[in-house]
């Protein structure tokens, strides 16, 4: 479970401030699970199910593999030495699955605030990443939930590159009560 730090109020990857986040729902239990479900908890209203998220597009650039690399601690020479990585037959080095997992993360954290507390991450790679690339995060909401810790929400998430699909997979995250994690 990630907690975003500081508290205060949620924003949009742009900048401005969601209103509404962490207000009670105007579902219950069960009854927000299914298609056409609402749940109360960001900006302009209602959460439902099948809303799709704006994408976000991440360059992929030779230090954002290397350092997502190093501050997993994984140090496996096809992240950091292109050299290397060539003579294991990759064309350059690729981003690891970690540095994804936190890319997935901050999707999310970015969408729905600082107060959004990731429940479960999980994901598969595919296309690798490579140094000149762009990743496209797409998100589209499949499950939304109210209970006592708030409004929880299942987003369904893909990662496209110039050679295809680098990550598929599911985020569950929860907007605490009155906006506060």
């Amino acid at each position: 479970m990630f907690r975003a730090l500081g508290g205060g109020p949620p924003f949009t990857s742009g900048g401005e401030p969601l209103a509404g986040v962490g207000e009670p729902s105007a579902c219950a239990g069960d009854a927000c699970a299914g298609g056409g479900a609402l749940a109360e908890g960001r900006a302009g209203g209602a959460l439902r199910v099948g809303e799709e998220l704006p994408a976000l597009e991440i360059p992929i650039t030779r230090t954002l593999i290397v350092a997502g690399a190093i501050a997993s601690r994984d140090y496996q020479d096809v992240h950091h030495d292109a050299e290397l990585a060539k003579a294991k037959g990759s064309p350059d080095i690729f981003m690891n699955i970690l540095t994804t997992n936190g890319l997935v993360g901050r999707y999310i954290t970015d969408r729905f605030g600082p107060t959004a507390v990731l429940r479960k991450v999980a994901i598969r790679l595919g296309a690798p990443n490579h140094p000149g690339d762009t990743m496209v995060l797409r998100g589209t909401v499949v499950a939304v939930d109210s209970g006592p810790d708030g409004v929880t929400a299942t987003v369904k998430v893909v990662g496209t590159n110039g050679i295809g699909k680098h990550v598929t997979g599911t985020v569950t995250v929860t907007l605490p009560p009155g906006g506060a994690a």
